[in-house]
């Protein structure tokens, strides 16, 4: 059976590339998704035998695009659709699989899955958690090739980690393995263009965020950024002597990560993040011990403040996390103030300089690289403007931690206001302080 289909030239790049990692778009109107299912057509046909599995975020968004396009070009006399099981069978023994990826743990549904080519159309609404699961799905015995192939456009949870993956560095090899980006745009799509010729004077009329993320296919405009008041040429500084500053730490635990922060405060309330400890695995001693290790002796940490949960008992112990941090030498914990919304406009007032004036909260250059990395990617939630998306998850410990760090000092302090001290957080492990620091200086980060 012979069948001719016609493609643009970026579509067949994106056909015959023999990258192990693809990304194939960028702006709107490019022929993505009409590539990923002429692609999958292809393969099915070269390879007898073959499965192929192609993933939006949720099955209606499947059956808008996917499902539609699939009816369009893949001849009947070359196999059918099950729509019981979402499966398009070749008469060659191929299989195309369409599925879903709506919620984190939905990847365990394809744990055993086996699959020569996984297709993510639209892959920045997923988060990287879920394409680097799904990785582990490529195998077979079978000598096939094995590849992931994706498509989408600027925005959405996955922005950050799609642009670091291919668009930073679109031609990378990382362990043997190749990545490759294919820019596409609506002029690329001859067959748009010709059908409707409007389309691109549309896009262009479209308000500045959309029109240079739909038109442009520009990477570095993050839509929906929550802090938009940060600039790492404003907030970002060489370190300095912190002599004389009140010091504290705020801590945001989890298993799956540990984000603290240590903090230096002058007499105005200019505040300093000057190291970071961002760390997974560790559990609540691990966590207490690591960051007393980073803290030497001649830093007056005056208290840590930390996630409100700490003071939960656990049922495996009988004992809150704090009192474990506590026995582990962690001292003068007080629990953050749960206000998330209360905390993110206090993050944000901090952030702010306008008129010229200098921001109250700056980072010390090369000291807390994953506080300055996650802060600009938090978006705002879709169901509350005011707070942040929760996804991808990844992104919220050290900004988490920060909003402790900040609420713990709500106002700027009178000039001269001695720091509180250990001993007033009620600490049964707290000792007497030493009489005086050091004279050497000490590398923050």
């Amino acid at each position: 059976m012979k069948r001719e289909i016609e493609v643009t030239e970026k579509q067949a790049a994106f056909i015959k590339t023999d990258a192990d990692e693809v990304f194939f778009g960028g702006a709107a109107g490019g022929g993505k998704s009409c590539a990923q299912v002429i692609d999958a057509l292809f393969f099915a046909y070269s390879h007898a035998g073959s499965r192929q599995l192609v993933l939006r975020r949720t099955f209606p968004e499947l059956e808008r695009s996917i499902v539609p396009l699939c009816r369009r070009f893949y001849p009947k006399e070359a196999g059918k659709y099950i729509s019981s099981k979402h499966v398009w069978r070749f008469k060659n023994g191929s299989l195309i699989e369409l599925g879903y990826l709506e919620a984190e743990e939905d990847v365990t549904r394809y744990q055993s899955a086996e699959y020569d080519v996984i297709r993510f159309d639209e892959l920045t609404h997923f988060t990287e958690s879920q394409y680097l699961y799904m990785l582990s799905r490529l195998r077979g015995a079978n000598g096939f090739p094995k590849q992931m192939k994706s498509t989408g456009n600027p925005g959405g949870v996955g922005h950050a980690f799609v642009k670091k993956r291919f668009i930073d560095d679109p031609d990378a090899v990382v362990n043997g393995r190749r990545f490759q980006f294919i820019p596409s745009f609506v002029r690329d799509n001859r067959f748009l263009t010709e059908a409707d010729p409007g389309y691109e004077k549309r896009l262009s009329e479209l308000p500045e965020k959309e029109r240079r993320r739909l038109l442009e296919g520009d990477w570095n405009f993050f839509d929906g950024a929550y802090f938009s008041e940060f600039s790492p040429a404003v907030h970002i500084v060489k370190p300095f002597d912190l002599s004389g500053y009140t010091r504290f730490r705020s801590l945001d635990y989890g298993l799956d990560m540990t984000a603290c922060l240590w903090w230096a405060v002058d007499a105005k309330g200019d505040m300093y993040i000057y190291r970071e400890l961002y760390e997974s695995g560790l559990t609540l001693s691990q966590a207490a011990e690591r960051i007393t290790e980073r803290t030497p002796p001649f830093e007056d940490i005056v208290y840590t403040v930390a996630s409100p949960d700490l003071w939960n008992r656990r049922q495996e112990s009988g004992f809150s996390g704090a009192e474990i941090m506590y026995s582990a030498g962690l001292t003068g914990l007080i629990p953050a103030d749960s206000g998330r919304v209360r905390g993110l406009r206090r993050l944000r007032e901090l952030l702010r300089c306008d008129g010229g004036t200098s921001p109250k909260l700056r980072f010390f250059e090369g000291c807390c690289p994953n506080l300055v990395r996650c802060l600009p990617l938090l978006r705002h939630s879709d169901r509350d403007p005011e707070d942040v998306a929760g996804e991808p998850h990844e992104i919220t410990h050290a900004p988490e931690s920060l909003r402790y760090g900040a609420m713990s000092r709500p106002s700027v302090p009178e000039k001269g206001t001695p720091a509180p001290s250990e001993r007033s957080f009620g600490d049964p492990f707290a000792k007497d302080a030493d009489d005086g620091a050091p004279s050497y200086q000490y590398l923050y980060c």
